[in-house]
């Protein structure tokens, strides 16, 4: 009640307004433009296919490219007196005072080349008349090459100016993630300490980034060097951002959020600062205060741009996970493995291979656990399984489909690093995938307490039937999408579209969910069984009856919500994660260029006889990385550091980046920092995982840390023998 009154008046009615409606309407902008831009190419291809159908003319030889301007009529003069203009040009040449060096041209050279001069007129205007006779014949081609060139015209403005779009988008979805405290930390604040240390660090952090961009605008100007337009609207808008998030860090610490529970030490209040900031305080430390290099931060930001489109496809897989998450297709397809009562570890296999699948087409392992992380820790916890082997299985979610088509990643690496391609990734990340995917199920009967569950046939199989019949729109939906673009478009779904076509995809789930009154998706303690129109409970007797709460019941006229505030919705929580994941990613960057800067993968040996000893290295190093930065960034500090010195080792490129890209997921769910665990809680809940670790602190130390400790039961052999087979294959001459 207490928050509603702060919406209600003064700075928390402001900062509602631009939070909830400001940021949020020029996201979806910027969004919706991105779609257009990265639709663009495709859309004006065919039209200029079209234009050549409709307007080209093979037996005359007429083209729509000829025509795609205005015909300018010629100005030579198309019946000239040859004798004359030969006459003429003699007199000029005999009156060249350098004429006796060079030679003197022949009258019959001269009027050789004004006939041929003659004839180049001639064929310009019968070109000329040609034209316009043929526009004649079709007078609708003037207005279908206004459409096909005010379209060029767009998309190619734009093409030119995605960068600028890009820090646009970062400066509304940055300041709204300070406004609501989103940015990701170890823990989120809570007591009246936590949001002081929180407000401190962030007004350091701030500090520290406006001081070196504007250092870094400042040495630009200076140095005389022309600087184009769009890059100084670019300086000034990092300059903006940052001097705003200082003055909102300087008014969040004069003037602290409520406090949401009493108490609280400092030690803990530390956990609450969130990554980005301390990556800036550090960095920015080292820069300015140690290195006197005070622009360094902002040279870094400056990946930002020179990668703008890769960031770009990332804001639109973020948009693709939160409209995901506005539709019930998690829910329903899940109503399919339901009937047939599976113990909570073969269940939570059959949901992790196929939540491989949007993992994938959602661009990164933190998207889908934002996305679906809720319904999956739900689904494992209704089905028996333990509240914290659920926290696990959630965290996991993301981590096994960023090896498989079409992931963004891949993508990164690949154009990152000519010695390997997507589709030879993508080859061996689905092996990758077949063996993180068969530890998974493995490690977690070895822990059940009741190895395999399965319901009967006759009773599991017609409901199984019946609930694939609520998922079979979607499946239509997508695959009608897809044709559409493959046979309208002349463009397949692949890793280079996935970013365009999944928000087109989502989008019509979406609007298809919404005409239907579907009503909006939450994850109570027990599920809704679309097939019997009912709550249905945990059936093994491991838990109580579930409490329904009468708000979650899908019948209840508020929960269907119409399409514009779905969209309203997942665009409001996609300007947070963009806000909270891009700034986290530059700064990610800064780090690396910090390690960079002070050349400490120099240390990295140089003279190692042995390949076991260097796969070793590689492998705690690229671990190291992945506690410490997001997927984007290592890539980006490991392609220029790491990957060269692998390569003169005798690493095979495409070994060297499974095991890179298994490491950087062995690093995201280890301890201190856990990036998917951390991005799971933020799925889940504070209050969610408190009690899950409230109800397990008289076990053993096991199922104390089951969470922490299963992710890494999984992943930790995974690595090892990714990292250590195929070298010994090559070892023992199994394979060359």
């Amino acid at each position: 009640m207490q928050n509603d009154q702060e919406k209600k008046s003064g700075l928390g009615l402001l900062s509602y307004i631009w939070t909830e409606w400001i940021s949020t309407f020029v996201i979806l902008v910027l969004l919706l433009m991105t779609l257009v831009i990265g639709t663009g190419e495709m859309i004006h291809g065919q039209l200029l296919r079209m234009g050549e159908r409709l307007y080209g003319d093979p037996d005359t030889g007429m083209q729509y490219s000829f025509l795609r301007a205005e015909p300018e009529k010629p100005s030579c003069d198309r019946h000239p007196n040859i004798d004359a203009q030969v006459q003429e040009q003699m007199k000029i040449n005999a009156a060249d005072e350098f004429a006796s060096m060079f030679g003197v041209a022949s009258e019959a050279d001269v009027r050789a080349s004004l006939i041929a001069a003659r004839e180049q007129c001639d064929e310009k205007y019968q070109f000329y008349d040609k034209a316009m006779k043929h526009m004649e014949a079709h007078p609708s081609i003037r207005t279908y090459r206004k459409i096909e060139t005010s379209f060029f015209g767009i998309f190619k403005f734009g093409t030119e100016n995605r960068a600028l779009f890009l820090v646009i988008m970062v400066v509304f979805a940055a300041i709204s993630a300070t406004l609501k405290t989103h940015h990701i930390g170890l823990r989120s604040p809570a007591t009246k300490i936590d949001f002081r240390v929180y407000s401190v660090a962030m007004l350091l952090g701030n500090g520290f980034l406006t001081s070196s961009v504007i250092s870094q605008y400042n040495s630009v100007m200076n140095s005389g060097v022309p600087m184009s337009p769009e890059m100084k609207i670019i300086y000034w808008l990092w300059m903006v951002l940052f001097g705003c998030l200082t003055l909102i860090s300087l008014f969040q610490l004069a003037k602290p959020p409520t406090p949401t529970r009493q108490g609280g030490n400092i030690g803990l209040a530390f956990l609450s600062v969130p990554l980005y900031a301390y990556m800036a305080i550090i960095t920015g430390v080292a820069f300015t205060i140690f290195m006197d290099y005070p622009m360094g931060q902002g040279i870094y930001l400056g990946q930002l741009v020179e990668f703008s489109n890769i960031f770009l496809n990332l804001a639109l897989f973020i948009w693709a996970g939160m409209l995901l998450k506005q539709t019930r297709i998690v829910d329903l397809f899940l109503n399919i493995l339901r009937p047939w009562n599976l113990a909570p570890e073969t269940l939570t296999w059959l949901i992790l291979i196929a939540a491989a699948l949007p993992t994938a087409y959602t661009g990164a392992s933190g998207i889908f656990v934002i996305a679906a992380g809720a319904i999956i820790y739900k689904e494992v916890w209704n089905a028996g399984g333990r509240r914290q082997f659920a926290l696990a299985a959630t965290a996991l979610s993301g981590s096994m489909g960023v090896v498989l088509r079409p992931c963004l990643l891949i993508v990164v690496v690949a154009s990152l690093n000519k010695e390997v391609t997507t589709d030879l990734l993508y080859q061996y990340g689905l092996y990758t995938f077949l063996l993180t995917s068969t530890l998974f199920l493995i490690i977690a009967l070895i822990f059940a307490e009741q190895k395999f569950r399965i319901a009967p046939l006759n009773i599991a199989l017609p409901k199984s039937l019946r609930a694939f019949v609520p998922v079979s729109p979607y499946i239509v939906i997508f695959v009608l999408i897809w044709l559409f673009y493959k046979h309208a478009l002349a463009t397949d779904l692949n890793e280079f579209t996935a970013p365009v076509m999944m928000p087109i995809i989502l989008l019509m789930m979406v609007l298809f969910d919404k005409l239907r009154k579907e009503p909006a998706p939450l994850a109570p303690v027990g599920h809704w069984d679309s097939t019997l129109n009912t709550y249905t409970a945990p059936v093994d007797g491991t838990q109580p009856a579930p409490q329904i709460n009468p708000e979650d019941d899908p019948r209840k006229p508020e929960r269907n919500v119409s399409f514009g505030k779905a969209l309203h919705l997942a665009t409001s929580e996609t300007v947070g994660h963009i806000g909270a994941l891009v700034i986290l990613m530059a700064l990610s960057v800064s780090v690396g260029g910090f390690l960079e800067h002070i050349q400490i993968m120099e240390a990295f040996p140089k003279d190692i006889s042995s390949t076991f000893v260097v796969i070793s290295l590689i492998v705690m190093l690229m671990i190291f990385v992945g506690m410490i930065m997001d997927p984007f960034g290592a890539v980006i500090l490991i392609t220029a550091t790491v990957a060269p010195v692998a390569y003169q080792y005798g690493i095979d490129p495409v070994h060297f980046w499974m095991i890179a890209l298994v490491g950087f997921e062995l690093g995201y769910i280890t301890p201190p920092v856990a990036l998917n665990h951390l991005l799971a809680r933020q799925a889940i809940g504070d209050a969610e995982v408190a009690e899950a670790d409230a109800e397990v602190r008289h076990l053993s130390f096991f199922y104390r840390y089951e969470r922490w400790i299963f992710p890494l039961l999984v992943m930790v052999p995974a690595i090892l023998i990714i990292a250590y087979v195929p070298y010994f294959f090559k070892l023992f001459g199994w394979y060359h």
